[in-house]
């Protein structure tokens, strides 16, 4: 008995050491290199799954967004539009800081099956204000375009910020957060959302030896009341040098074309389209924003202009727009405007369960000017959003949409009646009055949204 006892001692002795040789083991990546270990704690932080090291050094989460939206439209259109059904948004990005200085993220969209590239890049950020980063993002110059479709007061951003402003693209960008001001500037590139921008670019090296172009974008935010919680205000200037990219057909290179869907993903017409403008030498684009909130109600508009100044001693075409839009929390929640970033976010909700808003947004866009028109349009907008659970939200709007006769898509779409009262799709032979030609509808839309 003394033998066995003496025997299980000894060999529960070795299991516990060979249990603490194990422990420390070496550890390889898959190229054989030895990498170094430590432990990660895992957190649930409203939603997100965050898997954190405890110095806070290093952390990783993901960040995934569904939008599943439906719109009906008017009956009585002189083009007619099909209701529909659409997967909005799919994404799935991937989000790490590797050091408390160096941060990366790559996001995809597989809306409706079509995989598309949004964000991917690496920022360095000196602690104090200061980022800098290179990759493919959003370029700072529309305060709508750059803020996050998670946290938009409607379906749609408004009709002048889908024509004019620039979204993503590849580059390169210094940023400085202040607590009363905000700044950021970048050199840019072409872009590369899908493989058929890619081959665009592929296709103009190769058989052309084009130069990819390149664009300047610099930004300026005046904060006045600082990082005040429950009230502040935005001023901010933006403005951008444009040359023709290389991200469209060989074709089309040298142009620059501006068009827009009016606030609908589900109708895919496009009354507002200059078609491509040729000869064009560069764009310069302006953008004035102002926005403001207090407490539960915020208050956002821009007014974005666009100059193309074309080669052959063609004149130099204007286009310009605004929109004005306000939306208020209705049970004790607080807007929330993010100073690093110079941008409205999530708001608080007021409630255990939740909130509710009510939003209303007024857009106008003119792409008319000398010889190319490419229409205009004007648009209201009222919405419902109501916040439930902590990253659920269901939206409601309904939107009136008011096109002139220059509004045709390009000549494919009728615009009014000629003298014989037939439908034309030419706005030179339009008979109705003022303010009756163009396709005028509404049209009311919903989302269900989820993000975690």
């Amino acid at each position: 008995m003394k033998r066995f006892l003496l025997f299980m001692t000894l060999a529960l002795t070795i299991s516990s050491v060979n249990a603490q040789d194990t422990s420390r083991q070496d550890r390889f990546n898959q190229y054989g290199r030895l990498v170094s270990r430590s432990p990660l704690d895992v957190e649930n932080r409203n939603g997100i799954l965050v898997f954190e090291s405890k110095d806070q050094g290093y952390r990783l989460w993901f960040d995934i967004r569904v939008q599943v939206d439906a719109q009906l439209f008017s009956n009585k259109t002189m083009n007619p539009i099909g209701n529909g059904v659409s997967i909005r948004r799919a994404r799935f990005a991937t989000k790490t800081n590797l050091t408390k200085n160096w941060y990366g993220e790559i996001d995809l969209d597989f809306s409706n099956g079509v995989l598309e590239l949004n964000d991917a890049y690496i920022q360095y950020d000196f602690l104090n204000g200061l980022a800098t980063r290179v990759g493919n993002f959003k370029e700072r110059f529309s305060m709508a375009q750059t803020s996050s479709s998670r946290y938009l007061n409607f379906l749609e951003r408004a009709m002048v910020v889908t024509a004019f402003a620039p979204s993503r693209h590849v580059g390169w960008e210094t940023s400085y957060s202040h607590p009363y001001f905000f700044t950021a500037g970048g050199v840019f590139f072409q872009e590369v959302e899908d493989a058929e921008m890619r081959t665009f670019v592929e296709d103009n090296n190769k058989d052309f030896g084009r130069d990819e172009g390149v664009s300047f974008t610099g930004k300026f935010v005046l904060q006045p009341f600082g990082t005040k919680k429950d009230f502040g205000a935005h001023v901010g200037y933006s403005t951008s040098y444009r040359q023709p990219k290389t991200s469209v057909e060989t074709s089309e290179y040298g142009g620059v074309r501006y068009s827009t869907r009016s606030l609908s993903s589900i109708n895919r017409k496009k009354y507002l389209d200059t078609d491509v403008i040729p000869d064009v030498d560069h764009t310069q684009l302006g953008n004035v924003e102002v926005a403001a909130f207090y407490k539960g109600f915020g208050f956002q508009s821009e007014y974005i202009t666009s100059k193309v100044v074309r080669n052959n001693k063609l004149s130099t075409l204007k286009y310009n727009g605004f929109y004005a839009q306000a939306a208020c929390l209705l049970f004790g929640g607080r807007q929330f405007y993010n100073h690093t970033e110079a941008e409205f976010s999530q708001p608080y909700r007021g409630k255990k369960w939740g909130d509710v808003e009510l939003a209303f947004r007024y857009d106008n866009i003119d792409m008319n000017d000398k010889s190319v028109n490419g229409g205009s349009a004007e648009a209201y907008t009222a919405g419902v959003n109501v916040y439930a659970a902590k990253n659920v939200r269901f939206q409601i709007n309904y939107s009136y949409v008011n096109h002139d006769r220059y509004a045709s898509g390009k000549n494919k779409l009728y615009v009014g009646h000629d003298l014989t009262g037939a439908l034309t799709k030419d706005p030179t032979k339009v008979a109705d009055p003022k303010g009756k030609a163009g396709e005028d509808y509404g049209m009311m839309g919903v989302r269900f949204e989820i993000n975690f």
